[in-house]
């Protein structure tokens, strides 16, 4: 079933009886264990694969976002406030270079700035940030474009008061110019250079972020791995049949265990499955974000190989 909607964290107090019913249960299973398991890794890790900085590069500019397939991070500035809450183990600029073309910036206004939150943590990096880590990557790679999604996070502030900040950050602090805030989505030649604004905000210019009519996506984020893994297989196989919409396909999940725990037993399932018979030849299989992407080496990598061949 395809699931509409924001990821978020859950706060309750039910982390410690789903962490102590998975530790006791038979799921005990090690990163290593799971890569021994899981066919197909090696012939994945042996194609070609085009440079993870400039990759976009050997497309046509007429090549359709939609018809992309883009590695993606969830919560992709959420490296600090602990196990339950970091979601990434690099910087925004170490996950443009391996190849990650969609972020997931989640904004509470903090004054006249938005400051990087998962959910009541403080990342330790504000919107200046990000957009000038994709400032510096775009400078030197111009072929290539990031889609950003931009959501009010841990804030109960009016759209329009999220809007006011926003466009502190076009006119009053210069970056209107790095930005495309056209509601309908480009060619990738017309988005080159560019941060695409996906807006998951009501009063924000922009893509409409799970807009119906533009998007399908797959963001069962409460589903437990064992249960999560076949809504992504599901996913992949709906983009690749049935072409038309962005899709997105969220690997990331904060059902009973940690982000990092939950990455290490899917990304390599993932890994598998792109580098299988089944998706051999696929293209077009739309954004897929990811916790912890750099943990799995080649992931990001069998992700590119999805894309068309110019």
């Amino acid at each position: 079933m395809v699931t509409l909607g924001a990821t978020e964290r859950s706060n309750d107090g039910s982390r410690g009886i789903d962490r102590r019913r998975f530790l006791t249960g038979a799921a005990g299973l090690t990163a290593g264990a799971l890569l021994s398991a899981v066919p197909g890794t090696a012939g994945a890790a042996s194609r070609s694969v085009r440079g993870t900085q400039d990759w976009m590069g050997a497309l046509a500019d007429s090549t359709p976002l939609r018809r992309l397939t883009i590695p993606g991070t969830h919560n992709s500035g959420a490296r600090h406030g602990g196990l339950w809450t970091a979601c990434q183990n690099t910087t925004v600029a170490e996950q443009l270079d391996s190849g990650i073309r969609f972020l997931d910036i989640r904004c509470r206004i903090s004054g006249d700035a938005f400051a990087i939150h998962h959910g009541a943590s403080y990342q330790h990096l504000n919107f200046d940030d990000v957009l000038t880590a994709c400032r510096n990557f775009l400078t030197v790679r111009p072929s290539e474009t990031v889609l950003m999604r931009v959501k009010q996070e841990y804030s109960e502030e009016s759209d329009a008061a999220f809007r006011r900040i926003f466009d502190l950050y076009l006119d009053g602090k210069g970056w209107r110019s790095l930005l495309r805030l056209d509601p309908t989505l480009p060619d990738l030649g017309g988005a080159r250079g560019k941060v695409v604004l996906l807006a998951d905000n009501g009063g924000l210019p922009g893509v409409r972020y799970a807009d119906s009519a533009l998007f399908d996506i797959q963001d069962d984020y409460m589903a437990e791995p064992f249960a999560k893994y076949p809504k992504i297989v599901a996913q992949f196989r709906r983009a690749a049949q049935q072409p038309g919409k962005l899709f997105m396909n969220y690997v990331s999940t904060a059902a009973l265990l940690p982000p990092r725990w939950n990455s290490d037993r899917l990304n390599p399932q993932v890994h598998a499955f792109l580098g299988g018979a089944e998706a051999a030849g696929w293209t077009g299989l739309g954004i897929v974000p990811l916790d912890y992407p750099a943990t799995r080496s080649g992931l990001v990598e069998s992700l590119i190989r999805h894309n068309p061949t110019g």
